[in-house]
């Protein structure tokens, strides 16, 4: 399980709550502080389930790499610091992984900032997922040179790479909307979406 967070501290205790409260197999928890500047590490570190690993800021892509090299568990699960599990999350993606299945993704609702939840959607997203580690590491590492759409690109990359999904219609995430999201405060970075949704278009060409 791996949360990366940056400045997080007003959120994180409750996604660590969260992970730690969802019914399922035991997990371990990997929490990597991204050269926060504020209470995140404190606070996280002050849950002892959960190993705290910290490096310099360096973007979302390069805190799930850190974790990544220090995953040892054989399934794998992400969790933005201001978001949430819901309670049967875990449960219901395990349950989905049955043979020749890589990867499980499941339904998102969204709430926050006064907004009435909304209804489950499907959501192809970090947050949705749980994947087998052999399977996450044949798509290899994030791209950590782009602020938004490194999911894209990684999900992009794992399909390449074989790796097989289902959906399934449980809800597996609730997603927190708050004026500190990652595609507001880089809502001058979109471009990058358009970066990486092309070099996803280039390497279907070449393989083609």
């Amino acid at each position: 399980m791996v949360i990366p967070a940056y400045n997080a501290g007003e959120f994180i205790a409750e996604a660590i709550q969260s992970v730690l409260a969802a019914p399922g197999p035991t997990r371990e928890v990997i929490v990597v502080d991204d050269g926060s500047t504020d209470n995140t590490a404190s606070i996280a570190a002050g849950f002892s389930e959960v190993r705290l690993l910290q490096r310099p800021n360096g973007g979302i892509g390069a805190a799930r790499n850190t974790a990544l090299m220090n995953v040892s568990a054989p399934l794998v699960a992400f969790l933005d610091a201001d978001d949430v599990w819901p309670l049967g999350r875990l449960t219901a993606l395990v349950s989905a992984l049955v043979s020749g299945v890589d990867a499980a993704f499941g339904q998102i609702v969204q709430f926050g900032d006064g907004r009435e939840e909304s209804e489950p959607a499907p959501a192809l997203l970090a947050g949705t997922m749980l994947i087998r580690t052999e399977a996450a590491a044949r798509a290899g590492k994030f791209r950590e040179d782009v602020k938004v759409g490194e999911f894209i690109d990684w999900w992009s990359r794992a399909e390449e790479a074989g790796v097989r999904r289902v959906q399934i219609p449980d809800v597996v995430l609730r997603r927190r909307i708050h004026t500190s999201n990652t595609g507001i405060t880089h809502a001058g970075s979109r471009v990058d979406y358009a970066r990486v949704l092309r070099a996803a278009l280039e390497r279907r060409r070449g393989s083609n």
